[in-house]
């Protein structure tokens, strides 16, 4: 199924599906395991997915904006494909770098796509954003013939993308635009020597996910360039965004906290609860395959009560990368 990301998915985001989720152990596959949080508390469920996918919009907003002026659009599209929307990180970047644009927002989730309605109704776009819920591994809706199609973190959850791409090729308008973005991997939040008692914490917890997702999202991290190519695009660009976003020294980081200077930051609260969200679709994923010293540490981060929470943190920064194509329908 197609998934979204608040990288966007996803970033744990992200970030992302038409199952939306968030990158690496923050999507919501079948592989995920379940097992309960230590004292940060209760696995998270669709809430609390849809809120880090939009926690991740909001750190990732920058980015994202940099790669929609970045595309190679010959003239601004109009009718616009979302692919995987999720809580709708690329669609309302897309209605803000195309203001005549309408976007269509394709996603498995019914509960996200009532939450990027609500969004849209917010900021007073609701015009020009059309929903449908659709599991795009199956049997693909009737959609109106797009300019540009957005891919973002979606690509990688398709059983077979091959077939993905060949049909948005056929959907797309002569000289359409499709842009694929996906993450480099599920993204990164602790200094290397962190914590304190179990430096690499973070590392081990990726080298887990990774042994999963090679089984699990066998496309995960691929070139998509050449298959592109072989379902008839033209690749005409293709860059790589690095991802460094970080929260203020003496921030706290929980929403409504207070900087050092004593005044609140929005951004930096983000950053703090984008990492809290993430940490913990991480323990969920990985918490059985870890070491015990691992997992106590990583529950004491977690523990937003407690004096080594990663909210209390001062030196927190989103570190990732986004690779993006752009090809085009002859």
């Amino acid at each position: 199924m197609t998934h979204a990301s608040p990288h966007d998915h996803h970033l744990a985001p992200a970030p992302g599906h038409t199952g939306a989720h968030a990158h690496g152990p923050a999507h919501t596959h079948g592989g995920t395991h379940a097992h309960t949080h230590g004292p940060s508390g209760a696995a998270p469920g669709t809430d609390d997915m849809a809120e880090l996918l939009d926690l991740g919009a909001e750190v990732l907003a920058g980015h994202t904006a940099e790669i929609t002026a970045w595309l190679p659009v010959a003239e601004p599209p109009r009718r616009i494909l979302d692919l995987g929307a999720g809580t709708g990180a690329g669609t309302f970047a897309l209605l803000a770098r195309f203001p005549a644009a309408e976007v269509t927002a394709v996603d498995a989730s019914p509960a996200h796509l009532e939450r990027l309605r609500e969004k849209a109704e917010a900021l007073g776009v609701a015009g020009r954003v059309h929903t449908v819920p659709a599991d795009l591994d199956g049997e693909w809706p009737e959609l109106d013939r797009p300019d540009l199609v957005w891919a973002s973190a979606s690509l990688h959850h398709m059983a077979d993308p091959a077939r993905t791409l060949r049909t948005v090729y056929d959907l797309l308008a002569p000289g359409g635009l499709l842009a694929v973005v996906e993450m480099a991997g599920f993204p990164r939040f602790l200094p290397a020597d962190a914590p304190q008692e179990r430096p690499g914490l973070e590392d081990r917890c990726h080298a887990a996910v990774d042994r999963q997702h090679a089984e699990q999202m066998p496309h995960r991290g691929a070139d998509w360039g050449p298959m592109l190519a072989a379902a008839g695009f033209a690749v005409e660009g293709e860059r790589t965004v690095r991802v460094f976003v970080e929260g203020a020294a003496g921030a706290v980081g929980a929403a409504g906290a207070v900087g050092a200077d004593g005044a609140e930051s929005a951004a930096d609260s983000a950053v703090g609860r984008y990492a809290l969200g993430s940490l913990r679709r991480l323990r969920e994923a990985v918490g059985a395959e870890l070491p015990a010293e691992d997992l106590r540490a990583l529950d004491r981060l977690l523990d937003t009560a407690g004096p080594s929470s990663v909210l209390r943190r001062g030196d927190l920064a989103v570190r990732t990368e986004r690779a993006v194509w752009a090809a085009r329908r002859a």
